[in-house]
C-alpha cells in the first residue's frame, strides 16, 4: 500500500534539511539548563513545556536522568515553509546518538526514500521511510526507524521546515564551508563560493536543501544539512548565541515537538554538554531502485540498502550507545535475500521486488 507520499512522477529526494536540527536541540539544551538566572529559568520552561508530546506506546524513559548514554530521533517534517501547512512527510531522519562517558555524538541520516517495511500499520506496508510520520506520526517513524537498525530510539525531536530561517537567525547567523562554488537557481539565483561564507536564515536553507546543482544529489544535501547542525551548535552554546535567546525561544515553542521533558533538557545541559565537542556523522547508504507501486501502477525511485550496509550503520549506532552488536534481521533483509538478481555494484536501472509476506 502506497500513501500519498509517492509521486507520480520520479520523487525529488527531498524538499528540506533538517539536519540542522540536532543544533536545535543542542542549541536549545545549553538555553534550558537555567543557570544563567531564575527569569531564563522560568521564560526556558515555559516555553519548552509546550513543546512536549509523548508517546503513545511509550512510558517516560528515565535514560536521560539515569545519565546513561541515549538514541533519539530527529524528524525534519516538509511543512511551516514555502506555503505547506499540511501534516507532511520526515523528509530528514537523524538518528543522534549521545554518550556522556564517551563525550561523544554519533548523526546518522537516514535517506528519505530508503525502502523500510512501516511498524504499526494494521496490515503489510513497505514503502519508502518518510511516509512513517505521515501514516502513523513520531510513534510510527520511530518504531520504523529503529526496527531498520536494530537500534534502541527512546527519544525524538520533531521540527518543521519554518524554523531553520528563524533559528539560525537568532544565533547570528551560521558559518559553513561551501564544498564547491554554484548558483541555486532554485532560490533568488543566489551565489554560494567554495570555501568559508557566513549565512543568514534564509541562505542556510537554501544552502540546506539545494539538490540540482550537487553532483552527489541528495547524500551531498544530507553532509550540507549535518555541516548546518554544527554550526548552529556552535553558535546556539557561544555568547553571541544568547544575545537574540528570546527569539530563539519563540521560535523552538512554535516549532518543535518532542518527548524531551524539561528536566531531560536540564540534564543534557548539565550532563552531556561535553558529548557535543565531538560529533561523528554517518549516511545508510542504498543502491538506486525502481520498485513497483501498486496504487499508481507504475515504478517509483527508491535507495534500497544491502544488508552489508543495514549492518554496518547498525554495529556503529549501537558501540555509540555502548551496546554488543546483533545481526539484524528484519523485513529489509528478508526482501534483500528474496531479490537474488538484483545487484549492489551498478549504476544502470533496475528493479526491485517487494515480496509481501501476507500473500
Amino acid at each position: 500500500m502506497q500513501t500519498r507520499s509517492s509521486r507520480h512522477h520520479r520523487p525529488k529526494q527531498s524538499h528540506s534539511s533538517w539536519v540542522r536540527w540536532l543544533l536545535v536541540i543542542v542549541g536549545v539544551l545549553a538555553f534550558s539548563g537555567g543557570a544563567y538566572a531564575l527569569r531564563l529559568y522560568s521564560q526556558t520552561k515555559y516555553a519548552l513545556d509546550s513543546t512536549y508530546s509523548g508517546l503513545k506506546n511509550q512510558k517516560v524513559s528515565t535514560t536521560i536522568s539515569d545519565k546513561k548514554p541515549f538514541a533519539a530521533l530527529l524528524l525534519g517534517v516538509d511543512t511551516g515553509a514555502l506555503g505547506r501547512s499540511y501534516k507532511g512527510n520526515s523528509d530528514t531522519m537523524i538518528v543522534a546518538v549521545v554518550n556522556p562517558q564517551k563525550k561523544t555524538t554519533t548523526m546518522v541520516s537516514i535517506p528519505r526514500d530508503t525502502v523500510a517495511q512501516l511498524i504499526g500499520t494494521e496490515s503489510f506496508n513497505m514503502q519508502k521511510i518518510n511516509a512513517a510520520y505521515n501514516v502513523g506520526g513520531s510513534d510510527m517513524a520511530i518504531d520504523t526507524v529503529s526496527k531498520l537498525v536494530n537500534v534502541p530510539i527512546k527519544y525524538y525531536m520533531t521540527i518543521n521546515m519554518g524554523a531553520l530561517e528563524n533559528v539560525v537567525d537568532a544565533v547570528g547567523g551560521v558559518d559553513v564551508n561551501v564544498p564547491f562554488s554554484y548558483t541555486d537557481s532554485h532560490s533568488h539565483n543566489w551565489r554560494f563560493t567554495k570555501g568559508e561564507m557566513h549565512l543568514n536564515g534564509a541562505r542556510a536553507l537554501a544552502y540546506a536543501r539545494m539538490r540540482h546543482e550537487d553532483p552527489e544529489g541528495d547524500y551531498g544535501r544530507q553532509k550540507r544539512q549535518q555541516q548546518v547542525i554544527k554550526a548552529i551548535l556552535k553558535k546556539a552554546v557561544s555568547l553571541n548565541g544568547l544575545t537574540k535567546f528570546n527569539q530563539l525561544l519563540k521560535t523552538v515553542s512554535n516549532n518543535i515537538q518532542t518527548n524531551l521533558t524539561f528536566d531531560d533538557m536540564t540534564t543534557i545541559f548539565t550532563n552531556y554538554r561535553a558529548a557535543t565537542t565531538t560529533i561523528h556523522t554517518d549516511t545508510l547508504k542504498g543502491q538506486a531502485a525502481n520498485i513497483y507501486s501498486s496504487l499508481y501502477g507504475i515504478y517509483l525511485d527508491y535507495q534500497v540498502p544491502s544488508n552489508d550496509e543495514i549492518q554496518r550503520v547498525s554495529t556503529k549506532m549501537r558501540a555509540a550507545l555502548g551496546l554488543q552488536s546483533k545481526t539484524v534481521t528484519n523485513q529489509n533483509t528478508r526482501e534483500n535475500d528474496a531479490n537474488t538478481s538484483f545487484s549492489w555494484n551498478t549504476t544502470a536501472d533496475q528493479t526491485y521486488t517487494i515480496y509481501n509476506p501476507d500473500l
